[in-house]
């Protein structure tokens, strides 16, 4: 299945094709009678042997693009990539040896829009010049081209090379704008779920004052001044007046209810707003353990938390080579607890950047921890671990003191 054609499946198929139509040329070659002398003459070779050899390098590199070029821009990409880019290359220029052609300039014109997706720009315009340098004595040993005019038609196929290059490498950075705008949306739509509950928390406890602080108060003196009218009264107004002082009574036991309702209420789930940060980030499967509902009453803590995930996946995505990262948070014991894991290529030693300093600082602030273990080829374990509450965070710091 071809699936959605985006540009960088575009950009794939359209090399493909090209190389398709390559062999239609090598084919024409090869039933061209002018060109078979040419090569029985200059190639010291039986023709079959000639054209086996080109056969099979034309498929091998056929083969290689369409495993090489799998998932452009959703994967990482390693040392095994530019041992691919070799063998194009290699594969490129021996098709031009064997057919006694220039088609394996093509063909490195195909190659061309992969080096802006698998090597640093610098890296790839290097390749590209130097492929199509290669390619030099193959027009003045095979084809009998002088030197100069060999050179000329190098540096022609260089410029088309350039060309398919350039292209490549706007798809690439439009596919990175995308996976940043994607980024930002994720956090986005996190922060606004953030937001959203820290508002209703907010409010809540707002509300809760203002019938603590008003309706509670004035409860509390109209009880009290009820009471005292009970032992003056007499008669049939001290029954009047009794009632009225129970009805009091009950209404201030209500609000009071309402109140505790209200602060019982006023809690955030945390799980909500983290889940949007793991939905379509490309090259990383994340799979989250997020303990549903995970309810901290403190807007400021849950904050903390959201930015340290969110720094978690960036770091994964951007310098980890990892393709799967596993995230768990559990509320045990009135504490926060928090681990993440990759199966990225890890550090010998640990060098913390902004970003693991910046949560180490954000976690210290409200009393939590930050314990990060690595080795080489053994990824990244992040354990965070922190009070859920502001009351269980200066408990803490007393009972220390």
């Amino acid at each position: 299945m071809i699936g959605p054609l985006n540009h960088t499946r575009l950009l794939r198929w359209a090399g493909l094709f090209t190389w398709a139509i390559t062999g239609v040329w090598l084919v024409q070659l090869w039933l061209d009678p002018r060109a078979v002398d040419e090569l029985l003459q200059g190639g010291g070779h039986p023709f079959g042997v000639l054209v086996a050899r080109w056969t099979a390098l034309y498929l091998s590199f056929g083969i290689v693009y369409w495993w090489i070029s799998r998932d452009l821009g959703r994967r990482r990409h390693g040392m095994l990539d530019n041992v691919a880019l070799l063998v194009l290359t290699a594969c490129a220029i021996g098709v031009s040896v064997f057919s006694g052609s220039g088609l394996g300039s093509v063909l490195l014109m195909v190659m061309a829009g992969l080096l802006p997706w698998l090597v640093p720009v610098r890296s790839g315009v290097a390749w590209l010049v130097g492929s199509n340098l290669a390619a030099i004595p193959v027009w003045v040993n095979v084809l009998g081209f002088p030197l100069l005019i060999a050179a000329a038609q190098s540096l022609l196929y260089a410029g088309f090379s350039s060309f398919v290059f350039v292209t490549a490498l706007v798809a690439r950075q439009q596919t990175e704008a995308r996976e940043e705008q994607r980024r930002l949306n994720a956090e986005l739509r996190a922060t606004r779920r953030l937001l959203a509950e820290s508002a209703r928390v907010n409010e809540r406890t707002r509300i809760s004052r203002e019938l603590h602080d008003l309706l509670g108060h004035h409860l509390t003196a109209l009880s009290l001044n009820l009471e005292v009218a009970g032992h003056l009264a007499e008669g049939r107004a001290r029954e009047h007046v009794q009632q009225a002082h129970t009805l009091a009574r009950l209404l201030l036991t209500d609000v009071r209810e309402a109140v505790s309702q209200l602060r019982e209420g006023g809690t955030i789930d945390l799980s909500a707003a983290l889940r949007p940060l793991a939905e379509n980030v490309p090259a990383l499967d994340i799979h989250m353990d997020i303990q549903s509902p995970l309810m901290l009453d403190d807007p400021e803590r849950a904050h903390v938390l959201l930015r340290c995930t969110q720094e978690i996946i960036t770091n994964v995505v951007r310098h980890a080579g990892a393709g799967n990262l596993w995230l768990s948070a559990r509320l045990e014991g009135g504490r926060v607890r928090m681990d993440a894991r990759d199966d990225g290529r890890g550090a010998e030693q640990l060098e913390a950047g902004n970003g693991l300093q910046g949560m180490r600082e954000r976690l210290a602030q409200v009393g939590g921890t930050l314990r990060i273990e690595t080795g080489a080829r053994a990824g990244f374990r992040l354990h965070i671990e922190m009070p859920a509450s502001a009351n269980l965070d200066a408990a803490g710091q007393g009972a220390r003191a």
